[in-house]
């Protein structure tokens, strides 16, 4: 089985459970470390000509960090895409289950029923808080509707505050989010890299938690991880 990842959650899961599929991956797939495949571009603007020279057998996607139109240049070309659909904790397991599978996968990985036995009960961090979450900067847009983000932070007791909103990552004036008084900002390192000095300074008197990206945005092996490493981060900037 010869398989190429556009979506970097999904390559860490085929690289730890099944070694020697992976023949090509996106530059923005950073985990495992040290992982030797081609790259194949970026996740929004992949190389589709360097893909088809790698004669995959698969190319594994996501409906929402992958475009349409690339995928199906893909299938026009004679390549099987299986795309997957990540919109809450549980269809992620649902989704790596297909994957694996689809990707040779002799049996069930361990670490995928460690991360669903952390999330079965997982830790809240405090009361119920209300929070905006920021994904992107200039200009600011935010988490909205259907995101796998928000479902991760709502079952940790964190409910944001665009969650109903008609669009999933709306742009909003960093004035209104302030004016939403949430109980916390949530920044995470990715998509938009938030840190220290760039983010929790526009929003003084609101307590901030920076957030490792990889464990609110990615479903595969950082799953099992990511309950008790967002509860405390979020635990900690509350005090």
């Amino acid at each position: 089985m010869r398989v190429v990842s556009l979506v970097p959650s999904l390559t860490e899961a085929v690289a730890r459970t099944v070694p020697g599929a992976l023949v090509g991956a996106t530059d923005w797939c950073t985990h495992p470390a040290g992982l030797d495949v081609v790259r194949v571009g970026g996740t929004k603007n992949p190389g589709t000509g360097r893909i088809l020279s790698l004669a995959p057998d698969l190319v594994i996607a996501n409906e929402e960090e992958n475009r349409a139109p690339d995928l199906d240049a893909l299938r026009a070309a004679g390549v099987e895409v299986l795309v997957t659909e990540v919109r809450t904790v549980p269809q992620a397991f649902a989704e790596l289950d297909r994957t694996l599978t689809a990707c040779g996968a002799p049996s069930r990985p361990r670490w995928l029923d460690e991360a669903e036995a952390a999330w079965a009960d997982p830790p809240v961090a405090g009361r119920r808080a209300t929070a905006v979450v920021p994904v992107w900067r200039r200009p600011w847009m935010v988490l909205g509707r259907d995101t796998f983000a928000g479902d991760v932070l709502a079952r940790l007791g964190v409910d944001h505050l665009y969650a109903a909103h008609a669009e999933r990552y709306p742009k909003v004036p960093v004035d209104d989010l302030r004016a939403a008084r949430p109980d916390i900002v949530v920044l995470p390192d990715e998509p938009y890299r938030f840190t220290a000095d760039d983010g929790p300074e526009a929003f003084p008197g609101l307590p901030c938690a920076l957030v490792d990206g990889r464990y609110l945005t990615w479903y595969g092996p950082s799953l099992a991880e990511a309950p008790r490493a967002l509860a405390a981060a979020l635990r900690a900037a509350r005090r």
